[in-house]
């Protein structure tokens, strides 16, 4: 028991020093929080080695909240789920940390930074290893707090202040929904414990249902979906999207660990972990797996042309957050798992050889300024060469195994099956497309460096592509504990998943027509590669008569089809003329003009006053005695 409450508190103990002593510790507070990490990743491969012999537990630590029929614990619930949840945050984030030792080297808030990716790692272990909703909502709030910190680390940029409020903000939509959500499960339930909770939902089925706005939704419908949109707002699907991409203006391995791997997962780990509640209402269901789907093939076409190496990873990352929550809308939260741990490691993996790339190049991020350095850089080149094809689904690297299993699933599940899996091919072939685009625009081809970036070209230090080499061997191997029946293994990682999230089969289908599939899923994927290498390599041309042929629709990709334009518009701008009318005319004008007429009023009345005081004795006499006087009088005449 011990144990597993030493895996989420080492890393706040680590935080908590590394950020009241930063001016003392200075670059020593980089080790004292790798050293955290690194024993919270220990022991959870142990947790993990726990649970493959049979130990689940779940369990309260301590009363939190007690308030008449309302009872909150401090819990932790350690199964299948969180064992794969542990692996996947402990792991990606011991590497970041190590990482931004060579990444973060001289920057003036080095023991600062490090303070904040432990506190953020702390806060994702309270979310995966909470047993009760209150406990995850405040896990679920505490790493929307560290994401904000991390993207505006660099504060002093004002860009980098606009990005990290707009994912605080959009975070704050999806969460006043996530928020409702619980609430409901409380009124309806009495309680907020999981277990509690997935046991008796089935009893809810036949409650009367909510009417909204004419609508007649059940309760457990009501519920997914408003905690569906926190997931939309957390996992950056559509329309909550747009904070994701801004988010880049933070240090890359902020982007590694939180926006690829860690905290945009959340989401996904939410739906797998309310599938006892998900799976009574086809309704939310549907609107988990066209959301995905749609998001999927939305963000694909984006990062087709951006040109920043980082957004276009970003809007990857969008997209294969889609194939994980269509995954889980089609009942496979099995695969939509195993897409999740094999992504967090090929996902990470890119997003620090890119920080490795603009390490070399002196800052740079455009790709059209790059070209030629492959063999300048070999090992970040190899290393993202081996992410980009797990990424695209390319056997036998990791990506392969889950995307397909994702893709298999969803063309054998009724309802819209076949047309998720038709989204996600569409996914799959612009995910190999741009992949590769980038390879072959950063690496490849002619030089297109500035003479400072070319005179300081350099590969980066072992500090940086030691991890580097760590994911990639992850983003080889990790696919293998999910090899499926018809490539001859076991599927051990559904096996594993099963007590938790169930097994979920594609049907009786003849294993001929499952290879069918997965050669045309390969054969997709390999036409997008060699396309972009046709394109890009051969016939540079075609891109840029594309783009000028069909300007309007690159127009509308490029710019991110207008979402942030839309949002300034329909939000952001009508808020602040709001704001504007309520300060001339309420404040300015009401407020300001009773408090100033007082003000004025007291001023005329006190400038009649002070005419009295003459500074002559004659005066205030005559005044005693016309006083005393009119005194006289009234007394005489009341009287």
């Amino acid at each position: 028991m011990l144990k597993y409450v030493l895996i989420p508190m080492i890393p706040l103990v680590t935080a908590t020093i590394a950020g009241v002593f930063c001016r003392y510790l200075k670059e020593k507070a980089a080790w004292l929080t790798i050293a955290g990490l690194g024993t919270a990743f220990l022991l959870s491969i142990s947790t993990l080695f726990d649970v493959m012999g049979g130990h689940t537990v779940n369990v309260n630590v301590f009363s939190w909240i007690v308030s008449d029929t309302f009872n909150v614990s401090i819990g932790i619930m350690v199964d299948q789920l969180t064992a794969v949840m542990l692996i996947v945050v402990t792991t990606v984030s011991f590497m970041v940390h190590i990482y931004s030792v060579g990444y973060m080297h001289g920057d003036p808030g080095y023991a600062r930074f490090f303070s904040y990716l432990s506190l953020f790692t702390f806060s994702m272990l309270v979310l995966v290893m909470a047993n009760n909703f209150l406990q995850l909502y405040v896990g679920w709030e505490l790493v929307g707090l560290c994401s904000y910190l991390l993207i505006g680390f660099w504060f002093e940029k004002k860009s980098a202040n606009d990005a990290a409020k707009k994912a605080f903000v959009v975070n704050r939509v999806g969460d006043f929904g996530f928020g409702l959500g619980i609430m409901m499960i409380f009124l309806y339930f009495g309680t907020l414990d999981y277990t509690q909770v997935f046991g008796a939902a089935p009893q809810h089925l036949n409650d009367a249902p909510l009417d909204i706005a004419g609508l007649q939704v059940g309760v457990i419908t009501m519920i997914c979906l408003l905690l569906f949109c926190g997931a939309m707002g957390k996992s950056a699907q559509l329309p909550l999207h747009t904070w994701l991409p801004d988010a880049m203006e933070g240090p890359t391995p902020v982007s590694a660990l939180i926006h690829a791997a860690t905290m945009v997962t959340a989401g996904v780990f939410m739906v797998a972990r309310c599938s006892p509640l998900f799976n009574l209402s086809p309704t939310a269901m549907a609107t988990v797996a066209i959301v995905g789907g749609v998001t999927a093939v939305f963000a694909a076409t984006i990062g087709l042309v951006q040109n920043d190496i980082k957004r276009i990873i970003a809007y990857s990352t969008c997209s294969q957050l889609g194939y994980m929550f269509f995954a889980c809308g089609v009942g496979a939260y099995t695969a939509g798992i195993f897409h999740l741990m094999t992504h967090a490691f090929f996902k990470g993996l890119l997003f620090l050889a890119a920080g490795s790339v603009i390490h070399a190049l002196s800052g740079e991020q455009d790709i059209r300024k790059m070209g030629g350095i492959r063999k300048d850089i070999p090992v970040t080149y190899w290393t993202m060469v081996i992410g980009s094809l797990a990424l695209a689904g390319i056997p036998p690297f990791a990506g392969f195994f889950s995307k397909d299993e994702i893709l298999w699933l969803a063309f054998t599940a009724p309802g819209p099956g076949k047309f998720l899996w038709f989204l996600g091919a569409v996914g799959a072939l612009l995910t190999a497309f741009y992949s590769f685009r980038l390879i072959f625009v950063t690496f490849h081809g002619k030089k297109r460096l500035d003479h400072h970036a070319e005179e300081h070209l350099h590969e980066s230090p072992w500090v940086i592509l030691g991890p580097l080499c760590f994911l990639a061997t992850l983003a080889i191997v990790a696919g293998f504990v999910g090899v499926p029946h018809v490539l001859g293994g076991h599927n051990n990682f559904a096996s594993f998943m099963a007590p938790v999230l169930g097994h979920h089969e594609a049907g009786h289908h003849p294993a001929s027509l499952e290879l069918t599939m997965m050669v045309i899923s390969v054969a997709i994927a390999t036409t997008g590669i060699l396309f972009s290498a046709f394109v890009y390599l051969k016939r540079k041309e075609i891109a840029e008569a594309a783009a000028r042929n069909f300007k309007p629709l690159y127009n509308l990709f490029y710019n991110k089809y207008y979402f942030d334009e839309a949002y300034d518009d329909i939000f952001v701008n009508s808020t602040k003329e709001i704001s504007d009318d309520l300060w001339k005319k309420a404040d300015a004008s009401w407020i300001d003009g009773v408090v100033n007429g007082a003000a004025k009023v007291t001023q005329a009345l006190a400038r009649g006053l002070r005419r009295l005081q003459t500074g002559f004795v004659q005066h205030y006499a005559f005044g005693m005695v016309t006083g005393l006087f009119l005194l006289i009088t009234i007394y005489l005449y009341m009287k």
